[in-house]
């Protein structure tokens, strides 16, 4: 986690084929800067070597509650000491009938039940496993207990089956425990996000657009996540996974765009638009791909409707973000942006140093004056950003209480 304390988190694996997944979560939690501490059960080594853990870990792995490893022979009590979470992933039914019955006759559930942390469970067990009502009640007990269950998924199995009880793919659990560790500055907030460029259909296969990643624009609706908001977000054209948590509506047109957000603005608190929407659309696109020819093609363009002013004139508007890209004079066309559209707040950047780019620097105009956010990578500055739309938002008196 490159823009907070570096966190520590002891990986709980238990018996079943989903070991091996554990195994690439081990290794995305140690690049993204998490120490991690590997517990294995008997089961888990059926599937999976502890050395392969060992090495993408750093860390010697704990196996068995009677091998002296912790000093004073305490590593049921020790290992948490310090930790600020425990995941177990994955998590066997028997193992989460372990936990809910507070069973502690091996490393891990002894580990569990003397824990000085968070407990997160992300299960993995056939479909008939998890549709039987002894895990339903064992879940239930486990949310009951503050315990933070992370899935299943549904999808093929290695039973053959499909359905649910999957666990997790190991990109997604990053984002979860990230996320759980954020704070819930927007917790029950609606923030809508659009991202992306928009697509202006030429013909059948050409269209007007721009360089726009989109990498910014989900890298705040996966902030906006972490900060505890239900997220929707309204993407134009890219090669980027939403993140899981994001409701994800697809658009390719600014008109399209517009309507999107049209159906969803009823219902949101903070409006966050990032999307880099094309200026102008073509009339009357050709059906068919125009042929080349040695004549000069000429294109009658026509402007498309600005989307932050549209909501920005509802007659109750959410809390409303806009964005803008200059290629010069930054403050001066910045501010003159956010006055001319009345928005509580604008972050700016320059073209050059941002489209296409993993990182990039922002400067937040609001009523108080400008913020800048020195360049950093774009998930950071999103962050940051979401820590200031909260606290402007909250001090609007437009905070849902609902």
């Amino acid at each position: 986690m490159t823009d907070s304390a570096k966190k520590r988190l002891v990986l709980g694996v238990t018996g079943g084929v989903a070991a091996y997944k554990a195994a690439e979560l081990t290794r995305l939690l140690v690049k993204n800067g998490i120490e991690v501490q590997v517990i294995m059960t008997e089961a888990a080594r059926h599937f999976v070597a502890p050395a392969t853990f060992q090495a993408l870990s750093g860390k010697p792995v704990l196996t068995d509650l009677w091998d002296g490893q912790s000093a004073g022979g305490m590593a049921h009590i020790d290992v948490t000491r310090g930790a600020d979470a425990v995941l177990i992933a994955p998590a066997s039914a028997d193992f989460i009938a372990k936990l809910a019955h507070g069973a502690a006759d091996d490393l891990l559930s002894a580990v569990c039940l003397a824990r000085a942390c968070p407990l997160l469970v992300a299960p993995a067990m056939n479909r008939e496993m998890w549709d039987n009502p002894a895990t339903h009640r064992n879940i239930t007990q486990l949310k009951r207990d503050d315990v933070t269950i992370l899935g299943p998924a549904s999808g093929p199995q290695a039973c053959g089956e499909t359905g649910m009880g999957r666990m997790v793919e190991p990109e997604t659990l990053l984002e979860d425990i990230e996320s759980f560790w954020h704070p819930k500055l927007l917790k029950g907030q609606r923030v809508l996000v659009t991202a992306g460029p928009t697509y202006e259909a030429i013909d059948a296969v050409r269209a007007i657009t721009n360089l726009s990643s989109g990498k910014m624009g989900y890298a705040v609706a996966r902030a906006a996540i972490e900060a505890g908001a239900k997220v929707t977000l309204v993407s134009g054209p890219t090669c980027l996974s939403p993140p899981t948590a994001a409701k994800t509506v697809a658009v390719t047109s600014a008109q399209q765009m517009l309507e999107a957000v049209n159906q969803e603005i009823a219902e949101t608190d903070i409006f966050i638009s990032v999307a880099a929407v094309a200026d102008y659309y073509v009339l009357n696109p050709s059906e068919q791909k125009i042929k080349k020819d040695a004549h000069i093609l000429t294109l009658e363009l026509a402007p498309n409707p600005d989307i932050v002013a549209n909501v920005m004139n509802l007659p109750n508007p959410p809390f409303c973000v806009g964005f803008a890209a200059e290629s010069e004079n930054l403050y001066e066309f910045a501010e003159m942006k956010r006055r001319r559209k009345n928005l509580p707040l604008l972050a700016a950047n320059m073209v050059q140093d941002a489209l296409g780019q993993e990182d990039n620097e922002l400067i937040l105009f609001d009523d108080e004056g400008t913020h800048p956010l020195p360049r950093a990578p774009k998930i950071v500055l999103a962050r940051q950003l979401i820590k200031h739309v909260a606290k402007l938002y909250h001090h609007s008196g437009n905070k849902n209480e609902a």
